[in-house]
C-alpha cells in the first residue's frame, strides 16, 4: 500500500494560496481517477486528515492499494497526520509520497525525488521530524519566489518574512494558466509513477 499526501492548510482563506498546491494536485489526481460524484473524502478525526482510498489497476502488474490524505493539522504540523496514518496502515517510509509547493523552483516546474533536506519547507520538515527519516518521496511543485528576479540585498529576517507571506498569497491572474497546467501535469506524473515506477516519471516530468 502507498500513502500519497498533499500538503496544505485547511480553511477557505487558504484554498487558493501557493502553499495549498499540494491539496490542489491531490484533488485533481482523485478526479482524474474517477468521476467527481465518486470522489468522496472521509473526514477522519482519528488521523486528523481527509482520507480517500483507491485501488490502482495498472495495465501490467498487480493492483496497488493507495491511501490519499490531506492533513487537517495545518501545514507546520503535517507530520502528525502522516505519521499516524502510516503507522496505522503499516506503510513503509519508501511508499510515502508527499506532494508540496516549493519556492526554490520556478512557477510550473516539477521535481520528483527521494530524500534530501526540507529546503526550509516547514510542512516537509514536520514530516521528516515525525517519521524520523527523510527517505520518503517528494513531488516538488514550483510556485515561484518573491525575490527570484531581484538582486536587491535583503536581510535574512525580511527574506524569511517575505517568503512566509508569499506562500500564503494567492496566485496572480497572470499566473493562473501556468498553475492550471502544473496541477494537470503533476497529476499525470503521479499516475505515471504508479503505472510505470518513479524513475520513468522522473525522466519525463522532472524539469531540466
Amino acid at each position: 500500500m502507498k500513502l500519497i499526501v498533499g500538503l496544505g492548510n485547511i480553511g477557505q482563506e487558504y484554498e487558493s494560496t501557493r502553499h495549498n498546491v499540494g491539496f490542489m494536485v491531490l484533488e485533481q489526481f482523485y478526479k482524474d481517477f474517477q468521476t467527481v460524484e465518486k470522489t468522496i473524502w472521509e473526514d477522519s478525526r482519528k488521523f486528523r486528515a481527509d482520507i480517500a482510498k483507491i485501488e490502482w489497476k495498472p495495465l501490467h502488474g498487480e493492483i496497488t492499494k493507495v491511501a490519499l490524505a490531506k492533513p487537517k493539522t495545518y501545514m507546520n504540523n503535517s507530520g502528525l497526520a502522516v505519521h499516524s496514518i502510516s503507522q496505522y496502515l503499516n506503510i513503509p517510509i519508501s511508499d510515502i509520497w508527499v506532494v508540496h509547493d516549493d519556492v526554490d523552483l520556478p512557477l510550473g516546474s516539477i521535481r520528483i525525488r527521494t530524500g534530501g533536506s526540507s529546503g526550509g519547507h516547514k510542512g516537509v520538515q514536520s514530516v521528516m521530524d515525525q517519521l524520523k527519516s527523510e527517505k520518503f518521496v517528494r513531488f516538488r511543485l514550483g510556485v515561484g519566489h518573491p525575490h527570484r528576479a531581484s538582486n536587491t540585498h535583503i536581510s535574512k529576517k525580511s527574506f524569511v518574512k517575505d517568503v512566509d507571506e508569499f506562500v500564503l498569497s494567492p496566485f496572480s491572474a497572470s499566473e493562473k494558466g501556468k498553475v492550471k497546467d502544473l496541477i494537470k501535469r503533476a497529476s499525470k506524473a503521479m499516475q505515471m509513477a504508479l503505472e510505470d515506477g518513479l524513475i520513468p516519471a522522473m525522466n519525463k516530468y522532472n524539469t531540466k
